[in-house]
């Protein structure tokens, strides 16, 4: 062959198998992905059709090496293949569940709530969402069939496609109100520790289970039935706390000198606080110099705070600063809420104080928001807070942005940042969790 010839074949060779090895290390594409509209309500994702990094082996750290995988985006479970149960990395209390699924003919399998890790079996804690080809199993309105709360509350009501198609399932749990739902029909709608429940509880199996169905918050569970089963689109969200537990409420700052003696201030180089703040139309202004904090004479623990804020122009810097503990520093020991232009409702770990956020988001101590949905420089904001066991979730003008899991549950002071631009607070106001 012409040695030209040969250069160019060779040539074009080389860019083929460099083509055929970035097809073959491309990333998969995820085959579910949120709205901005429910990013904002709440969602989360836990199975996108390319990750199982929401979920893990119970009883162990990692995901297994066997028996559950992902197929065509679903995420499987092969028929006799092993495993065990998985459960997601994160705990829930007050949820809403939403995934699709199907089974084998034949099959069984479920999906467990409120499961903490015990010696015990992940079902010993953890009531069961219903997975089953009702073909095969039973008579009408028997407490096995799909969408039933296993054992307990049958599902009166057939409603399940036929094994091998996709079906609609969705958990609701609010306090103590319990409701399974299987393509948009409510099967089930329970009271845990009801007498209605306790009565059903002390005449089924589970009667002398310590700990079934009692806990406030624990894991979502997918079972391990030996069945062929597959999930996709598994989405979640954490509600807000149930009226019920909202106790004693504090306005830290209600436009009034006098509430401004619910504060400390930690300045840099211990300057005057007085050069740093006034009340302007009952608002609080901030010079954001020195910087520094203002914070909280009382400790918080479980708790709802609401605030406004705003900047005058583009640029502005500031946080709040949640359950910070130990010595005064210009950045004590906390989890910062960010206010900073563009970026309000990201988190920062202060001091190695434990949270986990969302991977994807996450670079190091900071974990960014999943949207924005800030004012416009020159108008007001509203900002929430949620503190609740370990779960901390930030709301801003009525949207969730940002939420962290696995945080450290202590009591601590809220602090309110100085950092070098000018900011104004409103209506700051705490309502304690019991």
């Amino acid at each position: 062959m012409h040695p030209a010839r040969t250069l160019r074949a060779a040539l074009v060779l080389t860019l083929c198998t460099f083509g055929a090895a970035q097809e073959q290390t491309e990333e998969p594409k995820p085959t579910f992905t949120l709205s901005e509209e429910e990013m904002g309500q709440g969602w989360h994702v836990l199975f996108d059709g390319t990750s199982t990094d929401a979920w893990r082996s119970y009883g162990r750290p990692g995901f297994p090496e066997k028996g559950w995988g992902i197929e065509d985006g679903s995420l499987h479970h092969a028929p006799n293949g092993g495993g065990g149960d998985i459960i997601t990395r994160r705990a829930y209390r007050n949820f809403e569940l939403a995934f699709d699924w199907k089974i084998q003919p034949g099959g069984n399998s479920g999906v467990m709530y409120r499961v903490v890790e015990t010696e015990h079996p992940s079902y010993w804690s953890g009531p069961e969402y219903q997975v089953l080809d009702d073909s095969a199993h039973g008579g009408a309105g028997h407490k096995h069939h799909s969408g039933a709360l296993y054992g307990l509350y049958p599902a009166e009501e057939r409603v399940a496609k036929p094994a091998g198609e996709w079906n609609e399932g969705r958990i609701r749990i609010f306090g103590n109100r319990v409701e399974h739902w299987l393509n948009g029909t409510k099967l089930v709608d329970a009271r845990f520790g009801s007498d209605d429940w306790n009565e059903r509880v002390g005449a089924s199996k589970f009667k002398d289970w310590e700990g079934f169905g009692v806990n406030a918050r624990g894991h979502l569970c997918l079972q391990d039935h030996g069945n062929e089963v597959w999930y996709r689109n598994v989405r979640c969200r954490e509600l807000q706390p149930e009226p019920e537990r909202l106790g004693e409420s504090t306005v830290l700052f209600d436009g009034t000198p006098q509430s401004m003696g619910r504060f400390w201030f930690h300045l840099d180089g211990n300057a005057s606080f007085d050069k740093s703040w006034s009340i302007q139309d009952r608002t609080l202004a901030c010079t954001g110099e020195p910087r520094g904090y203002f914070y909280s004479n009382d400790r918080f623990e479980d708790f709802v705070m609401t605030m406004r804020w705003r900047f005058e122009e583009e640029g502005g810097n500031s946080g709040v600063l949640l359950r910070a503990t130990g010595k005064h520093t210009i950045w004590p020991r906390s989890i910062e809420a960010q206010l900073q232009t563009g970026r309000a409702g990201d988190f920062w770990s202060i001091g190695e104080v434990p949270m986990r956020t969302e991977p994807s988001r996450t670079e190091g101590r900071n974990a960014k928001v999943s949207h924005s949905a800030e004012n416009p420089a020159g108008e007001w904001n509203a900002m929430e807070i949620i503190c609740d066991d370990g779960w901390i979730a930030v709301r801003v003008n009525g949207q969730i942005v940002n939420e962290a899991w696995g945080c450290e549950d202590i009591e601590g002071v809220i602090g309110f940042q100085l950092e070098g631009t000018p900011v104004w607070f409103d209506a700051i106001r705490v309502t304690r969790l019991r």
